[in-house]
């Protein structure tokens, strides 16, 4: 017997499928996931098998943290069209994403293969080696997607994380803007139970007096706001800071701050006029290296009798190496020896250091050290 051919929809189910794929694709690009999806998903039972819709399905679902059914959207488009390079593209995230580096990596030299002009396609291939600690083969990707077009900033930054340009001062805004909002939702229980992250509790269970209240208390990269209600019982008066606006709406749920505001830290620092009698910045300064500029706006931002405490990652040579290196984890780390330099020089007093572990990385323990720092 031989296959039958579905029916071709009608013209009314066709434009209902149009209309509904053009409803899909405007919340999509608004971020309103679940309408897009919906909408895609009635776009499909109106025309069946479209491959435009399948593909902004799965990117919808990719955007939704659901890669299993990405990956089945994007199979639908591949089962009709085995070549098909933004399916293939699809499959490559949804499977670096579920931790199937061996397949991701296939995928991604499958989509390079065929279509080696799509530099975003050779820096996200250059991550997943990244993280696979392919250090040079990473290099080599990143270097194609800066030759092909994509994002110079973004890929120099790549580039220095894996030893194959000069590190900048400070991680590119779009980076972190881009990685935290990509991760806002998932990043309490990644952050706390997959890596053991402790650091918001220890920055602030270590403050040298534990009777002590703080009229103002500003929480600089305040993130999904994990240091909020820890703090929040001794401020009179709390703002939180972040660059992610993904970050900053979890952080409003959490109703602890009096204010919130969507700004980089060094640039709000520098314009702020207010003063605080304590600053706190957890587990942010890994995404700056040269810390000049924040130490400044920071003392001028402290009250008089005030507190600067935050975290560093330590640097693995200890006060033998740099004042700041970049490494391959994307993330800074510091020299004590420079902490206590910056300090000196910027008008503060070291009132205490605490050195823990600060999280995992690859199941190995990461040093770092809590800072306390008082107004001279």
């Amino acid at each position: 017997m031989e296959p039958v051919t579905p029916a071709a929809p009608s013209a009314a189910a066709f434009e209902s499928g149009k209309q509904l794929f053009l409803e899909g694709l405007a919340a999509l690009q608004a971020g309103r996931l679940e309408e897009a999806e919906r909408a895609f998903l009635a776009s499909l039972e109106a025309v069946p098998g479209r491959v435009s819709t399948l593909l902004n399905l799965g990117t919808t679902r990719l955007r939704m943290h659901r890669p299993i059914e990405a990956i089945a959207a994007a199979d639908a488009v591949l089962a009709a069209e085995s070549g098909d390079i933004d399916a293939l593209g699809i499959r490559a995230i949804a499977l670096a994403r579920m931790g199937l580096q061996e397949q991701a990596l296939a995928a991604y030299d499958r989509v390079v293969e065929g279509a080696p002009q799509l530099a975003e396609m050779w820096s996200q291939r250059g991550s997943l080696l990244r993280e696979m600690g392919r250090l040079e083969e990473a290099t080599q990707s990143y270097a194609q997607a800066r030759e092909r077009g994509g994002d110079p900033e973004l890929n120099e930054w790549f580039l220095a994380g894996v030893g194959g340009a000069t590190p900048p001062p400070a991680a590119p805004p779009a980076y972190v803007e881009g990685l935290f909002d990509d991760y806002s939702e998932e990043f309490d229980d990644h952050l706390v139970g997959v890596l053991g992250y402790q650091g918001h509790h220890l920055l602030v269970e270590n403050l040298p007096d534990p009777r002590r209240d703080y009229a103002s208390v500003l929480d600089l990269g305040c993130g999904t706001g994990l240091c909020g209600p820890l703090l929040e019982p001794r401020a009179g008066r709390l703002t939180g800071i972040d660059l992610a606006a993904g970050m900053l709406e979890r952080a409003r749920r959490l109703d602890v701050y009096d204010r919130l505001e969507r700004a980089e830290a060094v640039a709000w620092l520098e314009a702020n006029e207010e003063r605080f009698d304590l600053i706190v910045s957890a587990d942010v300064l890994v995404y700056i290296g040269d810390l000049e500029r924040l130490f400044a706006g920071a003392r001028r931002a402290l009250a008089n009798d005030g507190l600067f405490a935050f975290s560093i990652e330590l640097s693995p040579e200890g006060d033998e190496g740099p004042p700041f290196a970049l490494r391959p984890s994307l993330r800074y780390v510091h020299s004590a020896r420079y902490i206590r330099e910056l300090a000196a020089r910027h008008g503060f007093k070291v009132v205490r250091s605490v050195q823990e572990t600060m999280r995992e990385d690859r199941r190995e323990a990461v040093r770092g050290i809590y800072f306390y720092l008082g107004a001279e």
